[in-house]
């Protein structure tokens, strides 16, 4: 935790450290906050004074409590030394101007395989919309002889091994033989689909799966021009297959910068033009602000959503593991910052909450497909096995599956047809 800050300005008084940057009192500067304050108070102060525009209050407050907090201690020290980091990184690249900005978050989206892969092992968020998601295309291809399933958003690909398992072993077409898996993977890094399509079909392969897997660059800066590339990897729809248009951690992507909500309503008509059987949606509930630039709003809903997270991490993975701090440095730490990024830059790591998701999908001519009891079975499943704590909650509500922490909903997943 963080101490008394009035000890911590003696210190700095009294020792000079050139690796950090001190808090040193002002005549303006002094009555910011209480010297009790916890490191949630002083981030929000810190928040506050960014929306108010003192940056350079807010820098000083920011610089100081990343020298007093430590990303090795509990979870609010945790939680503020990233936002504090986030903070001072959205102050100085304000002060450097629009393209200093741009070039920080196309950095902070590049996220590294191993944080991923540590991610995907030590919380249950991505497993649970990977097994939610692919529950919803199994009960959809039931019957038919092959499955075309567009993957928005492929990442390494680690959704799709336990769904080419259950095709390979329960059939789904009676007697005949498993139907045909063919998978359009879409990504920004044409060399990571091609190492994800070399492992998916070499996993086919041992499992006698007929399978196929394509590549489509689909870079995030262009999402709109992509559109009808979208539309013409579905077009070739052979006789027999049913379309899967698979959505996961990929709808925010349409809200990125200053997008408004019209690309997201071109995408889903593109979608419905196409004619799926089935749309699967996973997003985190992280909402954005009705209007970005009300920079406060948008702090506070990151900050609440983020501090359930690192309490969750806090509470199921021990303090020195070396995964959590991989986690927390290099996926959830450029989370936050692309959380807080300017608006108009890339503010996208949130999105929207499911009722807004709801809404739109409605909109936009789709409507709900219950997610089956056998889905809930299987995430409280995964739960007991691999993450036994009784602060993960599952709950449906509104059609949609929610994954939280204590009363906190973090993921929802979701299918429509």
């Amino acid at each position: 935790m963080l101490s008394s800050l009035q000890s911590h300005e003696e210190e700095e008084d009294s020792t000079t450290n050139p690796t950090t940057t001190s808090f040193i009192p002002t005549p303006t500067s002094q009555y910011l906050f209480p010297t009790s304050s916890s490191p949630r108070q002083v981030l929000i102060r810190c928040a506050e004074l960014i929306h108010h525009g003192d940056r350079t209050a807010a820098l000083r407050i920011a610089s100081f409590l990343i020298s007093a907090v430590s990303p090795l201690g509990d979870s609010s020290d945790r939680v503020a030394y990233h936002f504090a980091q986030a903070l001072i990184q959205l102050i100085e690249s304000s002060n450097a101007g629009s393209s200093s900005s741009t070039s920080m978050i196309k950095c902070s989206t590049q996220l590294v395989q191993p944080a991923y892969l540590a991610f995907n092992q030590i919380t249950p968020f991505l497993r649970f919309a990977h097994l939610t998601a692919n529950q919803a295309i199994l009960e959809a291809i039931d019957g038919h002889r092959g499955v075309h399933i567009i993957d928005l958003d492929s990442a390494h690909g680690f959704q799709w091994p336990p769904l080419l398992q259950a095709i390979a072993v329960h059939g789904y077409r009676g007697d005949t033989g498993p139907p045909s898996v063919r998978i359009t993977g879409a990504g920004g890094d044409v060399n990571a689909l091609r190492r994800t399509a070399d492992r998916l079909h070499a996993f086919a392969r041992s499992l006698g799966l007929p399978f196929q897997f394509n590549p489509l660059y689909l870079p995030s800066y262009n999402l709109g021009s992509s559109l009808m590339q979208l539309h013409q990897s579905s077009s070739s729809t052979e006789n027999g297959e049913v379309l899967i248009v698979n959505c996961v951690l990929f709808m925010h992507k349409l809200l990125y910068g200053d997008r408004d909500e019209r690309q997201l309503h071109e995408f889903l008509a593109t979608v419905r033009a196409m004619g799926p059987a089935v749309v699967t949606i996973a997003e985190r509930e992280l909402g954005v602000a009705s209007d970005p630039q009300d920079f406060f709003s948008v702090f506070s809903e990151a900050l609440d959503y983020y501090t359930a997270v690192f309490e969750a991490l806090e509470a199921t993975v021990p303090p020195n593991s070396v995964d959590r701090r991989e986690v927390e440095e290099r996926w959830l730490g450029e989370e936050i910052k692309e959380a807080l990024a300017p608006a108009g830059v890339a503010r996208g790591t949130g999105g929207m909450r499911f009722e807004r998701w709801d809404v739109i999908m409605r909109e936009s001519g789709f409507t709900p497909r219950r997610l089956s009891e056998y889905s809930l079975s299987q995430a409280r499943l995964l739960l007991r096995l691999h993450y036994p704590s009784e602060g993960y909650q599952l709950h449906v509500s509104r059609e949609g599956l929610f994954l939280g922490w204590q009363t906190r909903p973090l993921f929802s997943v979701s299918s429509w047809q």
